[in-house]
């Protein structure tokens, strides 16, 4: 059975939180607008209208009608004793039996108005005609219930009852639906802050260090391809690469730092051969490939780039396509084309590259091949390193072919992407393959003192490319 994980809080990322709460606003809205609905559909399924008739009456003392004071003291001393009378099972089983009725089907209330002598009478039913009955038959009535108790007052009608017409019950539904939309989305919002914090990847280096089962080669920070409206609308979807304007001083410092704790870790091996790799799709395996190569290439290092990744090939997109007239690495391997007729050279470095540009059917028969194999060790006796970019893991079995010609695996590991269980399995694989697991290098990490070191080292190289 799997153990559970220890939580630790220093693993939250509020950067995680954030972005799931924008990817899934349409849920939230959605569970908005459900529970719109749903209150109007409750409310008109479960709404029963009532209807409210009333009729004011003043409490008079008999044979002295003229004195206000009386009828003021006679109010107060009689009007709980008149909303009993009102309310009386006597009363209702007279009304009952004046609309030939087994009983009423309604409330009978009645109100005395504060420092006067007026007392109002208030009946709900269910239909205007019910309610407008029941109130007559309580005014005709009443004296029969309340003679015998009060035969030194009188209720005289100051007002008549009159027919409802709209139910006196109308809900608030706005207010409800309005506040039904927000605790639906509050919960919505609540359930994705959990899964988001419940997810188990790598949210900050906190949680590599702690769950990752291998040596961290570094961490490189994410940067944006395009930094305004033009670059975008240019359309034109260029690759960082350290040999690019497009780079902050920040990325390329980075990048080159993870280079050299690889090549000081190959060195201490005697290795050349590096394979990168990664669990999952759109980690950045090549372009991480791509820049190792061309940080290779500035110490004057002969290098090797080549993109085995025979299912979605990316090296060519990210170099601009390499020369015309070349032919792929796939032609090299069924046997089309020879080995100069691959290799290309940017006459600025010492980067050499092979490349391909679509996938290929039974891609895992050409890289476990003689042809493959005798490539790398032609390639290992005239250069000083290969890097050999593969297929992700989870899409294929062609990374683990491709270890038996590596001499160390490196595994790149995205941000809050892949879960931290398949990625310590698939470094375990690589062990089991018999091929020495470097590490992992994380990459697209978004952190706030990234953010700030990034601002101070962009500061610095704004100043120096000035002061030049």
């Amino acid at each position: 059975m799997e153990e559970m994980r220890e939580f630790r809080l220093d693993e939250i990322s509020i950067r995680s939180i954030a972005v799931d709460l924008l990817k899934n606003a349409w849920v939230i809205l959605l569970a908005a607008l459900a529970a719109w609905f749903a209150v109007a559909g409750v409310e008109k399924l479960m709404y029963v209208p009532e209807y409210t008739a009333t009729a004011t009456l003043a409490v008079n003392a008999k044979g002295n009608t003229s004195s206000a004071y009386t009828s003021l003291s006679l109010t107060s001393q009689m009007a709980g004793v008149f909303s009993e009378v009102f309310d009386s099972s006597v009363l209702r089983e007279k009304i009952a039996e004046d609309l030939g009725q087994d009983s009423i089907e309604g409330t009978i209330t009645s109100a005395v108005i504060e420092e006067t002598n007026l007392v109002t009478l208030s009946v709900t039913s269910v239909t205007p005609r019910q309610t407008y009955l029941i109130i007559q038959s309580a005014l005709e009535n009443y004296g029969t219930v309340s003679d015998y108790l009060f035969s030194n007052a009188v209720l005289r009608i100051v007002q008549q009852p009159s027919v409802p017409y709209s139910p006196s019950n109308i809900p608030n539904i706005q207010r409800i639906q309005k506040l039904g939309m927000l605790a639906a989305a509050c919960a919505a919002a609540a359930v994705i802050i959990l899964l988001s914090v419940l997810r188990f990847t790598v949210k900050n280096k906190a949680a590599a260090e702690r769950n990752l089962d291998g040596k961290l080669l570094g961490m490189i920070p994410y940067e944006r391809k395009h930094r305004t409206i033009r670059e975008i609308s240019r359309g034109k979807n260029k690759s960082l690469l350290l040999n690019t304007p497009l780079v902050s001083l920040h990325f390329a410092e980075r990048t080159r730092k993870v280079m050299t704790r690889i090549i000081h870790h190959m060195n201490r091996r005697n290795q050349k051969v590096i394979l990168i790799t990664s669990v999952a799709e759109n980690e950045g395996k090549s372009s991480i490939a791509a820049n190792l190569a061309l940080a290779l290439a500035e110490k004057g290092k002969r290098t090797l780039l080549v993109d085995a990744d025979l299912k979605k090939p990316a090296q060519y997109r990210i170099f601009d396509k390499p020369e015309t007239g070349k032919r792929w690495l796939s032609d090299y391997l069924s046997g089309k084309a020879g080995a100069n007729d691959i290799l290309v050279h940017d006459g600025k470095n010492r980067l050499f590259c092979i490349f391909q540009e679509s996938g290929v059917r039974g891609s895992g028969t050409l890289l476990d091949s003689e042809r493959m194999r005798s490539l790398i060790r032609a390639c290992r006796r005239n250069t000083d390193y290969i890097i050999i970019d593969s297929a992700p893991m989870a899409l294929s079995s062609d990374a683990e072919l491709m270890m038996t010609l590596a001499d160390t695996v490196v595994l790149v590991v995205r941000q809050d992407w892949t879960d931290i269980r398949a990625v310590n399995d698939a470094a375990d694989a690589v062990r089991a393959s018999g091929t020495e697991f470097a590490g992992f290098v994380l990459n697209a990490f978004q952190k706030e003192p990234f953010a700030q070191e990034g601002r101070r080292y962009g500061r610095y190289y704004r100043r120096q490319r000035t002061d030049s």
